[in-house]
């Protein structure tokens, strides 16, 4: 008779958990701003030196936690994006590419399929540049799109929120479209 395995019983929902690893820096980095501060004025002397000392180390870590964060990876979607040098680059597990964002002519939006939305990063010359909206590291496509001028943002976010039926156009050069 083979022994089963007692599941594991976790009080953090795996959302929550996920976020809580993501900002870890951050919060070790909060806490001890908080130590610190308490001890710093609380204290006289050397103890409130040391309270202060650890403020400031919190301070530091707090700050490059929230930038560590910022440009963390996500977990869980097909492939990975990433956005080096006025190029997106998408690794994904059947194909990838490269687009260079001076070069990008539009940005469309496919609906969900059988594996979800996807980016269409269209550029003169090439296929789209097909990226599933839940990359892991798709996050850097909102600071890259939001830059484009004259893109809509809100129109955007309620793209993807609404889920449209068909393919919709986000973005498209207006440099471009005069050729």
């Amino acid at each position: 008779m083979i022994a089963k395995a007692a599941p594991s019983m976790s009080f953090i929902r795996p959302e929550a958990a996920q976020e809580l690893r993501r900002w870890r820096e951050a919060l070790i980095g909060a806490a001890l701003c908080l130590g610190g501060f308490w001890v710093a004025m609380g204290t006289h002397g050397l103890t409130s030196t040391v309270g202060a000392s650890v403020l400031v180390l919190g301070c530091i870590m707090l700050f490059l936690g929230v930038q560590r964060a910022r440009f963390r990876v996500g977990e869980g979607g097909a492939g990975l994006v990433q956005v080096d040098e006025g190029q997106v680059t998408y690794f994904g597990p059947r194909d990838g590419g490269t687009i260079a964002l001076e070069l990008l002519e539009r940005v469309e939006l496919e609906p969900s399929g059988e594996h979800g939305a996807r980016w269409l990063l269209t550029q003169a010359g090439q296929p789209p540049l097909v990226v599933p909206t839940d990359a892991a590291g798709g996050e850097a496509l909102y600071d890259v799109f939001a830059s484009l001028p004259g893109l809509h943002t809100e129109r955007m976010l309620t793209e993807l929120k609404r889920r449209p039926g068909a393919r919709v156009t986000i973005w498209k050069s207006a440099q471009r479209a005069l050729r």
